[in-house]
């Protein structure tokens, strides 16, 4: 029986270093690039946001005429994540309103509407839909990049968190409901002695433990462990911010 729970624990601490550098290596084209649709009927309005957005920087860049054509492409499925720019007024089969139902909650994208003229049903309805922010039409392409630039800016730094969160976790999954108890009670501030005394376990258990613990985390010394710790429990307590791309 020894032997088996040895075997299940190994074969979880190997899972958990898996998971820990898919993570790291997750840090690729679509967190740091920069994925950006426009989804724009006019081709002049069109190819001068092309234009703005693609000047510079380290990103990717798509344009479609319509709704219908971001859909038929598989955009919305291509597992980049994007920041969507868009006419509310669409021609087609998809029009704003059906497109902005399609993506809400959708963490992966971030909708930016622009619209001429409005009734107060639609603005109603992009406000309660989920986008980032309306935009005044016809569009500036000065004014589209810099709204963009600051929303990659704010997805870039929510990616990188976002990772760290999750590598947090997979680093702390490996551990066993009683290390986790252990590694609650050192976060606590508790030595092992008073460790000791509230699991009713012996102070020498408890060094094993607390070696097991650091090895298995992979963490280098206690301060680091603890952040850890701290990450994986702002994951568990956060509340997810539609505005601020979800998690």
């Amino acid at each position: 029986m020894r032997f088996k729970s040895l075997r299940n624990g190994a074969v979880a601490e190997a899972n958990a270093l898996v998971a820990v550098v898919q993570w790291r290596q997750h840090d690729g084209v679509s967190d740091f690039a920069g994925h950006i649709h426009l989804i724009l009927p006019d081709p002049t309005e069109r190819a001068a946001c092309f234009r703005a957005l693609a000047a510079g920087g380290d990103r990717v860049v798509r344009s479609f005429a319509r709704a219908d054509d971001w859909l038929d492409a598989g955009a919305d499925r291509d597992g980049s994540g994007a920041i969507l720019l868009f006419r509310w007024h669409q021609p087609g089969r998809i029009g704003g309103a059906a497109l902005l139902e399609r993506i809400v909650g959708r963490a992966d994208i971030a909708a930016f509407v622009a619209a001429e003229q409005l009734s107060i049903a639609e603005s109603r309805a992009i406000l309660r839909g989920g986008a980032c922010d309306l935009l005044p039409a016809p569009l500036d392409p000065r004014v589209v990049r810099r709204v963009i630039d600051s929303a990659l800016a704010e997805w870039h730094e929510h990616r990188l968190t976002l990772n760290r969160h999750r590598e947090a976790e997979a680093r702390l999954a490996v551990l066993t409901p009683r290390e986790r108890s252990i590694l609650d009670a050192i976060a606590a501030g508790m030595g092992n002695k008073a460790i000791a005394r509230q699991l009713d376990l012996s102070p020498r258990t408890v060094e094993v433990h607390r070696a097991n613990i650091m090895r298995r985390a992979g963490a280098g010394n206690v301060a680091e462990l603890l952040r850890w710790q701290f990450i994986a429990e702002q994951v568990r307590g956060a509340a997810v911010n539609r505005v601020h791309f979800g998690a």
